[in-house]
């Protein structure tokens, strides 16, 4: 009994959304390392099924693990997890062209143009930001997007 190539690219779908559950899990316990108090967001970078890198969001090396004023808005130099995990890679001996990225919120725009210039080909999110203009941008540059809402699949 041989498989009809529908029936493996079924398969392959189907293998490939459970990854993408399990990488997004993952980054949603990354977040949790974060100490932003109005939003905590974690990013994986995938390479061959291999994580490359990781990050989540806070404040550059040598600051203050604080995000927020008093008031509660973020300071202007706390850092996206997605730009995090990126630097990782530019620091690192790994190449983030083709890899795939698993953020629990999607991509600002400022974020988008970054992950566009690093090679990134995927970006796999969780939760939905209120501007769509970075997903609009990296859809309109032909990255691949998965939108995951529900991780108990």
């Amino acid at each position: 009994m041989s498989i009809t190539p529908a029936a493996a690219t079924y398969e392959n779908q189907k293998k490939q959304l459970r990854y993408d559950i399990a990488y997004l899990r993952m980054a949603v316990e990354w977040a949790k390392l974060s100490h932003c108090k109005r939003k905590q967001v974690g990013a994986l970078i995938v390479k061959d099924r291999m994580i490359i890198s990781d990050g989540y969001n806070g404040a550059p090396t040598g600051f203050d693990n604080c995000c927020e004023d008093k008031n509660g808005d973020t300071f202007w130099y706390v850092l996206h997890a997605e730009a995090n995990a990126m630097m990782k890679v530019a620091k690192s001996t790994h190449d983030s062209n083709g890899s795939t990225l698993y953020i629990t919120l999607s991509p600002c725009r400022n974020c988008s143009k970054n992950i566009l210039q690093a090679g990134i080909r995927r970006v796999v999110y969780h939760v939905e930001y209120k501007d769509r203009s970075g997903l609009d941008f990296l859809e309109k540059a032909g990255i691949e997007l998965a939108h995951i809402p529900d991780l108990n699949q």
